[in-house]
C-alpha cells in the first residue's frame, strides 16, 4: 500500500516513527503488542539513508527513509528525496519479474520518502559473509535468475517500442543518482577530487599513475558514455554484495534506489567486480597461509558461474519467443533465418560480455580510489597488506578496461585473477 497522509517531509526519529507506524493498522497488527513496547533500532550502515529495524510481539519490519543529503558526507551534499520513489518503483517491478528475490514492500509514503519492507532474518549482507569466508550455494542460481529476468523483460526484446519508451520516461527523473555514478565511478578516480581516498602512502604512486594514464582515461570515458547513452533495460544500478542479503538457502536483492534504464552490463559487471574484490581481499584476512584456499576457489568458480548461467538464462528467455519489437521473428523465418538469428543472439551476448568486463573493472577501481570503499579491503587491519591486495585488484582492472578484447571468455578473467593472487606489487612509502 502507498500513502502520503503524513503531509510534508520530516526526518522520523524513534518517537516519530513509533507514532507513525502505530497509525497504520496493517503494520500495527503485524508488529503486535503495544507500540510503546516495540523495539526500534537504527541500523543504517550505508551511504545515503536511515534504516530502522522495528520488532514487536508479533513480528518485525524494516523501515527505510531517504535523507535530503548524502549521509556519508553530510548536508553539504544535498540529494533529492525522489530517489525513494524510484526505489519503490524498481522494487515493485522487480517483484513482478523475479518473485521471491526482493523484499516485499508493505507500505510506501512518497511525501516522507519512506518505505516499509519485510524484515529479512536471519539474512546478512553478503559482503560481510564473504569477509568471513562463507560460501553460499544458492547465490549463483538466484542472482542469475534475478538479473536475467529483470534485464530481459524490461528490454526491447520483451517490450514494444512504446512500452519501452514509457518505462524509460518513468525513471528518467532519477538523474541525480545517475550523476553520482557518472562522477564517482567513471571520472573522479582518474583526477584529483576532494572525495577520493586510498590506502596512503602505499598506493600514492598507483593513484598518480591512474591520473596520468591516457589509455585508461579514453577507455573509461567510453564506458561512461555507454552508461549515459544506452537505455537497454531497467538496471538496479548499484548491484554490489552490500546490496544483496543472503542465507545459505536464500538470496534477496535490496536497495535499488539507483535504478534507471541503462546498460545491462553495468549490473552484471557490478556483481562480478564485487566477487573479484572479495577474492583479492581474501589473502589479507588469512591467519595462516592457505587457510582460505577453498573459499577463494569457490569465489572464482562463482564468478564463472554467474556469467555463464546469466548468459544461458538470458538466451533461453530470448529463444522462448520474445514479444518485443527488437529482432521481429517475421524476419527470421525457416531454418536459415533461425540459424542466422541464433548467431546474432550469440554475437549480442559476446558484446554484452565485453561491456560487463569493462564495467566490472571500473567498479573495482572506484572502490579503491574513490568515495565509499568496500569492507572486503577496509577490514584488512594492516594497511600495507591491504594495499597489496588492492594493487592486485587494480592491475587486473586496468587490463580489463584497456585490453577488454583480450578477455573473450569469463575463464580469461578468472585465469588472470588467479595469476595475480600472489603477485607482489611495488608500493610507495
Amino acid at each position: 500500500m502507498t500513502g502520503d497522509r503524513a503531509g510534508d517531509y520530516r526526518i522520523l526519529h524513534e518517537a516519530d516513527l513509533r507514532a507513525y507506524l502505530a497509525g497504520l493498522p496493517d503494520l500495527k497488527r503485524l508488529l503486535g503488542g503495544e507500540p510503546a513496547a516495540w523495539a526500534i533500532t537504527e541500523v543504517g550502515d550505508g551511504n545515503l539513508n536511515l534504516v530502522f529495524i522495528v520488532k514487536g510481539a508479533g513480528g518485525g519490519i524494516a523501515v527505510k527513509q531517504a535523507l535530503p543529503y548524502v549521509r556519508l558526507v553530510g548536508e553539504s551534499w544535498p540529494l533529492p528525496l525522489s530517489r525513494a520513489h524510484y526505489e519503490y518503483l524498481a522494487l515493485s517491478r522487480q517483484a513482478q519479474l523475479a518473485p521471491g528475490l526482493v523484499p516485499a514492500v508493505l507500505h510506501h509514503n512518497e511525501a516522507l520518502a519512506l518505505t516499509v519492507m519485510e524484515l529479512l532474518e536471519p539474512h546478512i549482507i553478503m559482503r560481510k559473509g564473504l569477509v568471513a569466508a562463507t560460501r553460499y550455494p544458492r547465490f549463483v542460481d538466484d542472482i542469475t535468475t534475478f538479473m536475467a529476468r529483470t534485464l530481459f523483460f524490461t528490454s526491447d526484446f520483451a517490450l514494444s517500442a512504446a512500452e519501452k519508451k514509457e518505462a524509460i520516461a518513468a525513471f528518467a527523473g532519477n538523474h541525480a543518482l545517475c550523476k553520482i555514478t557518472e562522477d564517482l565511478i567513471f571520472t573522479d578516480p582518474y583526477r584529483i577530487a576532494e572525495q577520493n581516498r586510498w590506502t596512503a602512502p602505499y598506493l600514492d604512486g598507483l593513484a598518480a599513475s591512474l591520473r596520468d594514464d591516457m589509455e585508461l582515461h579514453v577507455a573509461v570515458s567510453r564506458l561512461k558514455l555507454k552508461f549515459m547513452a544506452s537505455p537497454e533495460a531497467l538496471i538496479h544500478g548499484d548491484l554490489h554484495t552490500g546490496s544483496i542479503m543472503v542465507t545459505e538457502s536464500e538470496t534477496r536483492v535490496i536497495d535499488p534506489e539507483f535504478a534507471f534504464y541503462g546498460p545491462m552490463g553495468f549490473d552484471v559487471g557490478a556483481v562480478l567486480a564485487n566477487l573479484l574484490m572479495a577474492y583479492f581481499a581474501s589473502a589479507g584476512h588469512e591467519r595462516a597461509p592457505g587457510e582460505r584456499a577453498a573459499f577463494e576457489a569457490w569465489v572464482l568458480e562463482t564468478v564463472e558461474q554467474v556469467w555463464n548461467q546469466f548468459a544461458r538464462k538470458f538466451l533461453e528467455l530470448w529463444r522462448a519467443g520474445a514479444a518485443g519489437d527488437a529482432y521481429p521473428v517475421s524476419l527470421f523465418a525457416g531454418e536459415q533465418g533461425a540459424a542466422r538469428l541464433e548467431a546474432e543472439r550469440q554475437s549480442y551476448i559476446q558484446r554484452l560480455f565485453a561491456d560487463t568486463v569493462g564495467f566490472a573493472a571500473a567498479k573495482i577501481i572506484r572502490r579503491i580510489f574513490g568515495l565509499a570503499h568496500n569492507i572486503d579491503f577496509e577490514l584488512i587491519e594492516d594497511p600495507r597488506t591491504r594495499a597489496v591486495s588492492e594493487a592486485r585488484a587494480v592491475r587486473l582492472a586496468r587490463a580489463m578496461i584497456v585490453e577488454t578484447g583480450a578477455f573473450s571468455a569469463i575463464a580469461d578473467v578468472t585465469g588472470a585473477a588467479r595469476k595475480l593472487r600472489d603477485w607482489m606489487p611495488e608500493l610507495s612509502g
